[in-house]
């Protein structure tokens, strides 16, 4: 079994914390592995817990949409959440649930190996990046850690509420792919 499969087989009998007595699927993660480019949101919403994969709904059409842009999508990077059950009513997740679930996300990465981790949001910022993360002053700043690049970009759900940040966002996918062709993260 790949492992990559065995991650999968273990996450989704995964009782760690109490978004498990709650949900309908785990969303584990999609895309190619390796993978040189990783998005990382903070959690399924009601579409995706359906569903069992990230970014399905109204948000995961944008996301799909801005990553074609700049030739990226669900062929030729990898897409996965900090937590991999859906918190009611969409809410953010707590740190404990966070907490409970990221080893699953560490264990992913590991097996990615990507050269480059977009957060997308600031929970996943904070998480990933520094714990004080402000996505309005630092989404599309670059931070290297442990030979990786990092950044962040608006989530998608506060771009289909904000239409104003889409500008902004633009800019920073732009960014994204020049740093990813000065890495020779070429799409496949």
């Amino acid at each position: 079994m790949h492992e990559m499969e065995a991650l999968q087989s273990r996450c989704l009998q995964c009782q760690n914390c109490r978004l498990a007595s709650t949900r309908t699927k785990v969303v584990f993660g999609v895309g190619v592995v390796p993978s040189d480019i990783v998005f990382v949101g903070e959690g399924p919403g009601q579409q995706e817990d359906l569903q069992g994969e990230p970014f399905v709904g109204a948000a995961g059409k944008l996301l799909d949409e801005m990553l074609s842009i700049i030739d990226l999508g669900r062929h030729n990077c990898y897409i996965a959440n900090i937590v991999k059950c859906r918190p009611p009513q969409n809410r953010d997740p707590m740190p404990d649930e966070q907490d409970a679930c990221i080893g699953f996300l560490n264990e992913q990465l590991a097996i990615l190996k990507p050269k480059i981790i977009v957060c997308l949001g600031r929970i996943a910022a904070m998480r990933l990046i520094k714990e004080d993360f402000r996505i309005t002053r630092e989404h599309g700043q670059w931070f290297s850690k442990d030979g990786v690049e990092y950044t962040a970009i608006y989530h998608p759900s506060a771009l289909l509420r904000d239409v104003s940040k889409r500008p902004e966002t633009f800019t920073d996918l732009l960014s994204l792919r020049a740093r990813a062709r000065s890495l020779g993260c070429q799409p496949k």
